[in-house]
């Protein structure tokens, strides 16, 4: 028995090691590939390369190569973990081995062939690469071209191809395994263990990790690991680069003005402002999870029958200028993100989930650091969750404070204050805040984002008692919330640089509702807009007019007189008249744009619907019925084209323009 114990598991070892030999064998060609990749395009990276960079972009290259090599070799694995007794046949494993090597010879082709391309796009391939050459009648001659100037990448290629020939390893298999029913079913019951442990790590692999907080890993997270977005090309793979964007062409070029200067005459989202000096005022944005308008007594008091949950909020709101309409303008928090730090919506699909997000583009923390500030960025959840370390990267925040970086300040609680969940409490983490805030150089310009009004709708332990189930499960934790907001401006007040300090508060996107005029198309995009100024320099009250997130950026830009040229799909509210303010969200195909006390549905193509704003419930469709249909569709359809027209053409900052290989 002990003889046959020790051969069934150096038989079964065999196979399972074999599969992963042969899978660390693809990541080593990965590895060779991004080495070629950064070699043949070495003047594009050499300034700025230091170890340290070096060292990141390794450590984000595994991370993409082990979600392409595991997305691309999914057959390979299964055929070789499914529990079939024929496998001992030769025909069988040179089926497994020829499968490897197409699927990863493949890869290598188009990773050492996106080298020689990337001159041309600064940016990995992305299938929008067949689009844009659909047309185009002489790209074999093109591809022959290359393929004689860059010979040495085909010889890498041949190279590369016979190291995985000469270096796979057979799983061996060994005859008398089969010669009982008893050794059948027990190998069978070996492999579809393997299989069962498989396929959590395959999924794991393929979306980036299988912690909370961690959405698919897409081709954006590679600003995470580098210090300019042209180096992301490094991290990338191409095989992950073509996946991800398989399917994904969301931006398409309409053509509802023949030109751009009708179309700029209709609408801009390029500002010019007139100022010429920077009042050096530090800037603190807290973006409050789910913290919809819905919940805030103060934004409410026409709601008859309502209970407020923010008692501290309505306090801070006494003291500062809102807005009789505001909105947010995505459903999820990465599309608060761009919304409020960058002035970018969400059309269609989130936008740092889509090819675009690769464009050249800032945001508010990177045009106030060009001026001096000191920048940075909180969200109390681990490093990389949601992906905002990666777009906090790339719109210029010079730092990122996360879970660990609290968890590692010995002046507060450690992970003792993680939630179990998404991250660190609200309470203590605005508490950090507050004192990271205090150790930065003046200016400086800061974002939090907030983790606990949240689902599952969990509060502390000490507060349970305090803040008790009421309507929704949210509310408590919208109490909760509260109070930590309120304990942070009662800090925030005795720091010395409070009165010198311009205060944002909204929220990402809204939540679960009770309220009927907040369950409507429109309804369920409220989001409050709050500005506080404690030195008093802009008034506090409701302001008539519409705000929207991608308002934030140029407001706050206005107030600063910040005077160079920048881009957000929004306006100054405090320079803009109230019947020239607006707000847009896209909802399952439809454009909502808001102007002028109406509000548009589009589909694209036609007005789907017209509602009043004092038409709380959306009951009554005016479509055709009134005067402003026809002006609030030539203003949302100039929005939706230099939209997509930016996003296509990489041309998300001013006076930039697509060039051509004769320019």
């Amino acid at each position: 028995m002990r003889k046959l114990a020790r051969l069934w598991t150096k038989t079964e070892a065999s196979t399972l090691l074999a599969l992963l030999l042969n899978l660390l064998l693809a990541y080593v060609v990965y590895a060779v590939c991004r080495g070629i990749y950064l070699l043949e395009n070495y003047a594009y990276f050499a300034d700025g390369l230091s170890p340290d960079l070096l060292w990141r972009m390794c450590k984000g290259g595994y991370m993409f190569d082990r979600t392409a090599i595991t997305y691309t070799n999914l057959p390979y694995i299964a055929l070789m973990l499914l529990p079939l007794w024929s496998k001992e046949n030769n025909t069988y494993k040179r089926v497994c081995k020829w499968l490897y090597m197409v699927v990863n010879g493949a890869a290598v082709a188009v990773n050492l062939a996106d080298a020689v391309y990337f001159p041309y796009t600064l940016r990995r391939t992305t299938t929008t690469v067949f689009d844009e050459f659909s047309n185009e009648t002489n790209l074999g001659g093109v591809f022959l071209t290359e393929v004689a100037r860059h010979w040495y990448l085909v010889l890498a290629f041949v190279v590369l191809a016979y190291a995985m020939h000469r270096l796979y390893v057979k799983p061996r298999t060994l005859r008398e395994w089969y010669d009982t029913r008893a050794k059948k079913w027990r190998y069978a019951g070996v492999m579809l263990l393997s299989l069962a442990v498989a396929v959590p790590l395959c999924i794991g692999a393929c979306r980036g990790g299988l912690g909370h907080g961690i959405r698919p890993i897409t081709i954006n997270n590679a600003n995470q690991y580098v210090n300019r977005p042209i180096e992301c090309a490094v991290v990338l793979n191409t095989p992950f680069s073509l996946l991800r964007t398989i399917g994904k062409s969301v931006f398409e070029k309409p053509h509802y003005y023949d030109s751009e200067e009708s179309l700029d005459a209709v609408y801009t989202p390029i500002h010019r402002p007139q100022a010429d000096t920077l009042r050096r005022k530090n800037v603190v944005i807290l973006i409050v999870e789910s913290f919809g308008r819905e919940y805030i007594g103060a934004l409410n008091k026409d709601v008859e029958g309502y209970k407020g949950y923010t008692p501290c909020l309505d306090e801070i709101i006494g003291r500062s200028a809102t807005f009789r309409y505001s909105y947010c303008n995505g459903r999820k928090s990465i599309d608060g993100m761009p919304s409020v730090l960058s002035g970018i919506p969400m059309f269609v699909e989130p936008f740092v989930l889509t090819p675009a997000s690769m464009n050249t583009y800032t945001g508010i923390a990177g045009l106030l650091a060009a001026e001096g500030y000191d920048t940075a960025f909180f969200h109390g959840a681990n490093r990389g969750s949601m992906g905002f370390m990666a777009f906090a990267n790339k719109i210029g925040f010079g730092q990122y404070y996360g879970r660990q970086d609290y968890a590692a300040d010995s002046r507060f609680g450690g992970d003792a204050d993680f939630d179990g969940h998404w991250g660190i409490w609200d309470e203590p983490f605005l508490q950090y805040f507050c004192t990271k805030m205090g150790e930065m150089k003046e200016p400086f310009m800061t974002a939090l984002f907030t983790v606990s009004s949240h689902h599952p709708f969990v509060i502390p332990d000490a507060y349970k008692d305090v803040y008790k189930e009421e309507e929704l499960p949210i509310h408590k934790c919208v109490r909760y919330t509260d109070h930590a907001i309120g304990r942070f401006f009662e800090e925030a007040a005795r720091q010395p640089w409070f009165a010198n300090t311009l205060f944002v508060i909204t929220s990402d996107h809204t939540n679960i509702s009770n309220h009927p005029e907040y369950q409507t198309d429109l309804g369920r995009f409220c989001a409050p807009v709050i500005i506080y100024d404690p030195s008093g320099g802009i008034a506090p009250g409701v302001r008539e007019g519409i705000a929207q997130q991608t308002d934030i950026m140029p407001t706050v830009l206005g107030q600063l007189g910040y005077g160079k040229p920048y881009l957000a799909f929004g306006v100054d509210l405090f320079d803009t008249p109230a019947e020239e303010t607006f707000a847009v969200n896209y909802l399952n195909g439809v454009y909502q744009y808001v102007r002028g006390g109406y509000v548009l549905q589009f589909d694209g193509h036609r007005t789907t619907g017209l509602y009043a704003l004092d038409d709380r419930l959306m009951r009554h469709n005016l479509a055709g019925q009134a005067d402003c249909q026809a002006q609030m569709e030539a203003e949302v359809k100039a929005l939706i084209q230099q939209y997509m027209d930016r996003m296509v053409d990489d041309r998300l900052v001013p006076d930039v323009r697509p060039t051509t290989e004769s320019e």
